[in-house]
């Protein structure tokens, strides 16, 4: 065991899944340094619980992670790290992350107690019942909105709640598509072996679901910077000009969904496509100053 292995064990590539706490500070109250600051520890918070997480979903999966073709790669699946400190690791982050949650205050603290309930309770049965199981994952991200916002005393508007629930439902239904498509090139595996939720999936039902989605986060999104109590919040209605950049973003995803062995990990494949790079960071800087100097 080493310190190279502990870390990979919190995947801390996926924190970048918690850019979703800043949601609130970047179209409410992006001038309030103080608030940013605030943001800031709460994106700590969450990646603590979510390694948390991570560590305990690897304990419980660590035979069907051995018989997966890329995950029997994990430290505790194989043997780098034992089940006896990954359980000490995950207490320690699970400790560090509520003393933060107090900090912050109260509804950050109770976003946190409710996303670690939830993913213990998807980890230990919940994420073998379908469609039950993307909710579940969707509920994670719109955990990271509300402590951006309502754990910062902002108000959570129907429409970032709505937009962020489209499009996680999306990446949600996108990493189970990614896995049958997996399945499907390695004839050995049985799906039920690896995750026995798939065994209830059928391609055309991901294809479906995740079709249905996609449209529907571009056409929230859409609907969003148009909309009067938009336009009047920002005193500009140039939002609309960062629509091409997302719905660009969700077809290159779809994409990669299908052509370069993308959806299953939606951080790695952010980090490792420079399109998608790109065009994430061009929406967040058009995004910024289209709000920062309404014109």
């Amino acid at each position: 065991m080493n310190t190279i292995s502990l870390v990979r064990l919190c995947r801390p590539h996926q924190y970048i899944k918690n850019l979703f706490v800043f949601a609130g500070p970047v179209f409410y109250n992006i001038r309030e340094y103080d608030l940013l600051l605030k943001d800031l520890l709460s994106f700590i918070a969450f990646s603590m619980m979510a390694s948390a997480i991570y560590v305990f979903n690897d304990i419980i999966d660590v035979n069907a992670d051995r018989q997966h073709p890329v995950k029997c790669n994990r430290p505790i699946a194989s043997g780098k790290v034992s089940v006896r400190v990954a359980i000490i690791l995950a207490i320690s982050l699970v400790v560090i992350a509520l003393g933060m949650g107090m900090i912050i205050g109260l509804w950050a603290l109770t976003f946190l107690v409710l996303y670690m309930v939830i993913n213990i309770g998807y980890s230990l049965r919940w994420k073998h019942i379908p469609v039950i199981d993307v909710f579940l994952i969707s509920s994670g991200f719109m955990l990271r909105i509300l402590i951006g916002t309502v754990g910062l005393g902002i108000h959570a508007t129907s429409w970032i709640l709505l937009c962020g629930l489209m499009l996680t439902l999306f990446l949600g239904f996108a990493k189970r598509c990614a896995e049958l498509l997996a399945l499907e090139n390695s004839n050995d595996v049985n799906p039920a072996s690896i995750r026995r939720v798939l065994d209830d999936y059928s391609p055309e039902m991901i294809e479906q679901f995740t079709a249905i989605s996609a449209a529907c986060t571009i056409i929230c999104y859409s609907l969003y910077t148009v909309s009067p109590e938009t336009v009047a919040r920002h005193h500009t209605a140039n939002l609309i000009y960062t629509v091409p950049l997302v719905v660009y973003g969700i077809f290159r995803y779809l994409f990669l969904l299908h052509r370069g062995a993308g959806g299953n990990d939606t951080a790695h494949d952010l980090l490792r496509d420079p399109h998608l790079l790109i065009t994430g960071l061009l929406w967040l800087m058009v995004t910024i100053g289209v709000i920062v100097w309404p014109v």
